[in-house]
């Protein structure tokens, strides 16, 4: 347990029974690293923050209707809640009323699944584990704490939550849990797009992130929330996979590192391949443009749920680029105009490189043979790009200014046209990229009618 803890509940006194709540204590338990400490105590938010002042710490009362009061400790926010219980939830995701007061078993009692309800006092104690959340966690199995059905009607993220957790933990979702979720996907409807944006990254950078997805298949939510993937369950592909679209794409946020902009990428870079899917003479699938519609359609997906800038840009750089395979067949120059347009994009040689090899491995088959092209295809990719040849009209040994002094003109859409062509000329052959190369070069274009 973080040791300045001990500090806190000297302050309180022993008569505050504080003790960590929620995922800290399931982490602790699973040897899991976290960075959140929730806390909660018998004593009300006023005597928290006037016993916790007259020890020197700042105390912020953050969420008084709630019972929360937020202290500092070395500089980290802990949230610490009046042991409290709740009463209706009319919104499907926030109590109208809490009661504060109540005992630590009640208070463990309306939170979401076992594993999360237990508590460990700081000042050392045996565990609170009303509901043997401990018990699921040996059996790797996430329950419900109580009624599945009523948990599920008060708070719709908990539906969300239950697969993300699957995918975080790895565990099996108990039976009767499983069969609540589809019964509250009303309630789940309710959800902020903002919030279930948040889950939905969580999941996918979980540990086991196909086994939440297929859970969200399963019970529904798919079609609440990523309803254009629907489609990609049972999309049958050809002899180059050896799987159908979803298991493909639940292979490759697997294998992908867990990072939100490549396992969304992961997600949503073959959506559009069931609306691309046609059969060729030989009764085989084709996918001709699918690239296309998979950009299109993550676009949409992701500015429904509010996703950031940085993230949707990310992501679909990722989806655009992920159809193009360069060979051993290609050209030098071929290779330099590859490495402009993902610098354009933004995107990094070395997370094209790792979208790409989760993208072949996640094929199926013949892995080590793809393995091996792709290592080949990126290395020379990579020391390319060590070379550091001029990939942008930036990196011209002339720059705009330079040109128009020798064109003795000012600027206008001329000055663009002709960076753009001393651009093409230097990817085709670098050794140009120099101040008479490029001045050679310019006067020959400035002189064409």
């Amino acid at each position: 347990m973080w040791a300045p803890l001990r500090r806190l509940e000297e302050a309180l006194g022993p008569e505050a029974e504080l003790v960590v709540v929620g995922g800290a204590v399931r982490d602790e338990l699973l040897g899991r690293p976290h960075a959140d400490w929730d806390l909660a105590t018998k004593l009300m938010p006023k005597a928290v923050m006037d016993r916790a002042r007259a020890a020197g710490l700042k105390a912020i009362p953050t969420g008084l209707q709630h019972g929360t009061v937020t202290v500092l400790l070395e500089d980290r926010p802990i949230e610490i809640t009046t042991f409290r219980s709740d009463g209706d939830y009319l919104d499907g995701r926030h109590p109208e009323t809490v009661r504060l007061g109540v005992s630590l078993e009640e208070d463990l009692s309306r939170r979401d699944f076992t594993i999360n309800a237990m508590a460990l006092p700081v000042g050392g104690g045996d565990l609170v584990d009303p509901f043997d959340g401990r018990g699921d966690l040996e059996t790797r199995t996430l329950r419900a704490v109580g009624d599945p059905l009523r948990r599920f009607a008060e708070d719709g993220l908990r539906t969300l939550r239950a697969c993300r957790f699957a995918a975080q933990l790895g565990f099996e979702v108990e039976a009767g849990t499983l069969a609540a979720i589809p019964e509250r996907l009303e309630v789940a409807r309710k959800v902020a797009a903002e919030r279930v944006l948040a889950e939905l990254t969580k999941l996918l950078c979980g540990a086991e992130p196909h086994r939440g997805l297929d859970l969200l298949a399963r019970t529904g939510l798919l079609d609440l929330w990523l309803v254009e993937l629907r489609p990609m369950i049972g999309c049958d592909q050809n002899r180059h996979h050896r799987w159908d679209v979803w298991r493909h794409t639940l292979e490759v946020a697997r294998l992908v590192p867990a990072e939100p902009g490549l396992r969304w990428a992961a997600l949503l870079h073959d959506a559009g391949k069931p609306g691309a899917r046609t059969l060729g003479d030989n009764g085989e699938a084709r996918f001709h443009g699918h690239e296309a519609r998979s950009l299109e359609l993550a676009g949409v997906l992701l500015e429904r749920l509010k996703a950031a800038h940085a993230l949707r840009r990310d992501v679909l750089a990722l989806v655009r680029h992920h159809g193009i395979h360069p060979t051993s067949d290609w050209g030098d120059a071929a290779c330099r105009r590859f490495l402009r347009r993902l610098e354009e994009d933004g995107l990094t040689l070395a997370r094209w490189g790792a979208f790409r090899l989760a993208d072949q491995r996640g094929k199926g088959l013949e892995v080590e043979a793809r393995e091996q092209e792709h290592a080949a295809i990126l290395a020379r990719l990579e020391a390319m790009a060590a070379a550091a040849p001029p990939l942008s009209v930036k990196a011209l040994a002339l720059d705009g200014a330079e040109l128009m002094a020798l064109a003795g003109r000012g600027g206008g859409p001329w000055l663009g046209e002709l960076q753009r062509d001393l651009l093409e000329a230097v990817l085709e052959d670098p050794s140009l990229n120099t101040p008479d190369a490029l001045a050679g070069l310019a006067h020959r274009r400035l002189e064409k009618p």
